[in-house]
């Protein structure tokens, strides 16, 4: 599903990343894990297309992304790349079924078929009966589901999250967590997360550690998927 080949990428004289190899089989679920400064957030974003690597190669599905154009790699990421991030980005004057649709709507899709499409995903979350609330209205968990769900709208082969459990108390984690395999399990999306998390890390189908832009250590879990309670 994605090759990492000799990522490297420098800012200014800083080498982040100094020659990151990995391969993560579809519907796997890998945690990325390591300390402040190590390069996670940094192979996160190049490996979802919104920056580019100084050498080495990304093939995601098939496609090297390595070799698209910036027009190329737009439409690519959009329609099969799905971000979740820490503190959800949800835009505040439309409401949970709005920010659902936006990546659909950006991807082209019709306005009708988008928001069937955000229903669903929402009834799903069940969260259907925050539908027409904005994010002011919402408790911190229910941001995070409607961010997943946004995430989701355009069927991404791989869905890249940043923390996404960072903001969230102990239950709302639990259940964010659960619903990564849930999704695995009945969409079959691939999922790579970064966190500091040790609980999800724990539970991933396998956690790679990163250390001064090199991976120092992989993972597989004993008993990946396991529900958590």
């Amino acid at each position: 599903m994605i090759d990492i080949k000799d990522i490297r990428k420098s800012f200014g004289q800083l080498e982040v990343l100094k020659g990151i190899t990995m391969h993560i089989d579809r519907g796997e679920i890998v945690s990325i894990v390591g300390p402040s400064g190590a390069g996670k957030t940094t192979l996160l974003q190049i490996v979802g297309t919104l920056d580019r690597p100084d050498t080495g190669t990304i093939i995601i599905d098939g496609t090297d992304v390595s070799t698209l154009r910036d027009r190329q790699l737009s439409y690519f990421r959009g329609r099969n790349i799905g971000f979740i991030f820490q503190f959800h980005q949800l835009l505040p004057e439309f409401t949970a079924t709005e920010n659902i649709m936006m990546p659909a709507l950006i991807a082209g899709t019709s306005r009708k078929e988008a928001r069937t499409k955000a229903e669903e995903l929402l009834a799903y979350m069940g969260l259907s009966d925050r539908a027409n609330h904005k994010p002011a209205q919402l408790s911190g968990g229910e941001k995070q589901r409607i961010a997943v769900a946004r995430a989701l709208i355009n069927n991404p082969a791989v869905v890249l999250a940043d923390e996404p459990s960072g903001s969230l108390d102990s239950k709302n984690k639990q259940e964010l967590h659960q619903l990564f395999f849930d999704l695995r399990d009945k969409l079959g999306q691939t999922f790579v997360i970064v966190t500091h998390d040790e609980e999800l890390a724990r539970i991933t189908d396998r956690t790679i550690h990163l250390k001064d832009g090199l991976i120092v250590d992989a993972e597989t879990a004993v008993t990946p998927s396991v529900p958590i309670i």
